[in-house]
């Protein structure tokens, strides 16, 4: 764990490198320069009609893990959970029906398990979404512009790339990079036309390690190369995620380049990150597209959040 805390260290500490010599002309942002939304402006009630006629079955998925004290997580994050005894086990009850009850109190960090980062989250030197400088927005009692409460609710067409029938591999190889190549042969394999709106799925098979080492799962795995990233946004896509912990290649593809498609896709094109999504019943049925529906907690400041997206066939 220690080591595996100063490899992050290590790749924070270089993050600033990578800043000096990042190009400018990524910002004011294409959907105009006081926006706000990012990709999400691609979104539209027309798309989530579309995606409704997606739905034949009716059958639902789950894409988020369950979250608890063993989640998997970049260190120093954790969970834990209070259950307090409000009248129950000791005491009496209330009133003349006998009203018991328990209530709880979480204390997690917000980055833990399935999760969406905010725009807020990752920058380029010290830049956010639109070229906002982070001195602009943050405070240590929340961020004051682009806080995950401000994520519009989604419904939209969903689509899973199952990585691992590309491979051929139960599990994708750590360090494997899908850029445009990996991605079309995925997508005319999977049948589908990534499209203005969509959300992304990689299925690599890596959530298995989650429980069987859940310290390689976080220190290493496959992911979205920058290419890829680019080529996604430029499909005006509005989320990005895989049943990962990090979305994007670990070892990076570029060793002095950490997080490099974080930074492309939420700081230079407004398009959410998602992680540690739940895959693996999709990808056993064969699912390819799918109605993606999404309204995460609404906590005021946050930069990142646990969420429990739905897919509907």
């Amino acid at each position: 764990m220690r080591a595996l805390g100063l490899i992050l260290a290590g790749a924070m500490l270089a993050v600033p490198a990578l800043a000096q010599d990042a190009e400018k002309s990524w910002y004011p942002s294409k959907y105009g320069t006081e926006d706000t939304k990012g990709a999400m402006n691609n979104l539209s009630q027309a798309g989530t009609v579309n995606a409704a006629k997606l739905v034949k079955t009716g059958k639902t998925y789950a894409l988020g893990v369950v979250t608890g004290p063993d989640t998997p997580a970049y260190p120093p994050r954790s969970y834990s959970a209070t259950i307090l005894q409000t009248n129950d086990g000791q005491g009496g009850s209330m009133g003349a029906n006998k009203v018991t009850a328990h209530d709880d109190i979480i204390h997690s960090w917000v980055g833990i398990g399935t999760q969406i980062d905010g725009f807020a989250h990752l920058g380029i030197d010290h830049h956010y979404y639109n070229g906002v400088k982070g001195s602009e927005f943050y405070t240590p009692a929340g961020v004051t512009k682009f806080g995950t409460e401000a994520i519009l609710p989604t419904a939209t067409r969903g689509v899973l790339l199952d990585m691992t029938k590309q491979y051929g591999k139960d599990v994708v190889d750590p360090g494997t990079a899908f850029n445009r190549a990996e991605i079309d042969a995925a997508a005319k394999a999977a049948g589908v036309t990534i499209g203005k709106g969509d959300v992304v799925l990689f299925h690599t098979g890596w959530m298995t390690k989650a429980t069987s080492d859940p310290q390689g799962f976080i220190a290493q795995q496959p992911g979205l190369g920058v290419e890829g990233a680019e080529y996604l946004a430029s499909l005006d896509v509005v989320m990005v995620g895989a049943d990962t912990a990090a979305l994007e290649t670990i070892p990076f593809e570029d060793p002095t380049k950490p997080f490099i498609v974080h930074q492309t896709l939420l700081a230079k094109h407004g398009v959410h990150v998602l992680e540690s999504i739940n895959t693996a019943e999709l990808a056993k049925d064969g699912a390819t597209e799918f109605m993606f529906v999404l309204g995460q907690p609404r906590f005021k400041g946050a930069v990142q959040m646990v969420i429990n997206p739905v897919a509907i066939r």
